[in-house]
């Protein structure tokens, strides 16, 4: 009789576990994942993460922390209503050169689970960066090469070919 009781207890207790609702039923977020790309050693970054309410009651983002002392997230101050957005900052220093991946954690009051964002990137030394932004400016400057009117030279009549006289 007392294991029946037992295994009665440690099942009502399981249900009631897997009851508890996941911050993915109450928040959607705009972005699981933001890339900061190549990014300048020793200039902060921001990014702001977008929190809708896609449940039918306010959401309080109870608390924010990261993974690192480098990253900073901020909550929002008010409780996010049904159907609004609410947004989380996130800071990240950029003070040491080398690629990087950190977690954001959001805390929502009443779910034990937390909802987990990264940001990612690759801080580069101010020398790298400046070497970085030349390599790449090129190849994103280039205009395409226009037609210039050439003389024919039987017509009289403009011939139009490109820079490389074709």
């Amino acid at each position: 009789m007392k294991k029946i009781l037992l295994l009665s207890a440690a099942f009502m207790f399981t249900l009631g576990v897997m009851a508890q609702p996941k911050p993915d039923d109450v928040i959607k977020v705009n972005a699981e994942t933001h890339d900061f790309g190549k990014i300048k050693q020793g200039e902060p970054v921001t990014f702001i993460f977008e929190i809708k309410n896609i449940s039918d009651k306010p959401v309080v983002v109870e608390n924010t922390s990261a993974s690192c002392g480098c990253t900073t997230p901020e909550k929002p101050t008010e409780p996010i209503m049904p159907g609004t957005t609410g947004k989380v900052k996130v800071v990240y220093n950029a003070a040491n050169p080398a690629p990087f991946t950190k977690d954001v954690y959001i805390k929502l009051a009443g779910i034990d689970a937390q909802k987990i964002v990264h940001i990612t990137g690759e801080v580069l030394t101010a020398e790298a960066f400046e070497a970085w932004k030349k390599e790449k400016k090129p190849a994103t400057q280039q205009a395409p090469q226009a037609a210039t009117p050439k003389p024919a030279a039987t017509t009289g009549q403009p011939k139009f070919t490109t820079a490389s006289g074709n």
